[in-house]
């Protein structure tokens, strides 16, 4: 990539940075299914920045620009609940996904004890269902929402050292 981004943990101060980025993000996802009313194109900001104080939420940094993020939260039997990894378009194609969806996983394993991670996304979303299934997530089940979209919920195991500590 030949540039310096780094990963850390979200201030409330990023919360406008990262729903732009959102909602550029989800553009084609959108357009894809043909809704325009999904969650990720109509969060508030208030509603972001709860999330922000609340939740596990990283961001991805390119000097002061925020160019990719994810969230996270861990359910009392151990699953954590990935959503929102997002990559700003030019900085797509670099490994920065993977990045951010790592770091997630080591911050929820290590602060909130996760045993397991499980995601979701479109059953259309051929790039997000690739690059999951690379990073080692498996399909556990598909719920059907309408008819132009159907949801695939993706699953691993955190690594057992990591789980332990």
């Amino acid at each position: 990539m030949g540039m310096s981004v780094t990963i850390d943990r979200a201030e409330e101060r990023d919360a406008e940075q990262i729903l732009k980025l959102q909602y550029l993000c989800y553009q084609p996802e959108a357009e894809l299914y043909g809704d325009y009313t999904i969650e990720p194109l109509t969060q508030s900001l208030a509603a972001l920045r709860a999330e922000v104080r609340e939740g596990c939420v990283l961001v991805a940094r390119l000097g002061e620009e925020v160019v990719g993020s994810v969230r996270g939260t861990v359910d009392a039997d151990g699953t954590a609940h990935i959503g929102r990894l997002i990559v700003h378009p030019r900085m797509q194609r670099h490994g920065l996904g993977g990045r951010l969806l790592a770091a997630i996983e080591e911050r929820l394993t290590a602060e909130r004890h996760a045993a397991r991670y499980r995601l979701f996304t479109g059953h259309r979303s051929t790039g997000n269902l690739r690059l999951y299934r690379r990073l080692g997530y498996a399909p556990v089940s598909t719920e059907e929402v309408s008819r132009q979209l159907s949801l695939v919920t993706m699953e691993k195991e955190a690594p057992r050292s990591m789980a332990s500590t």
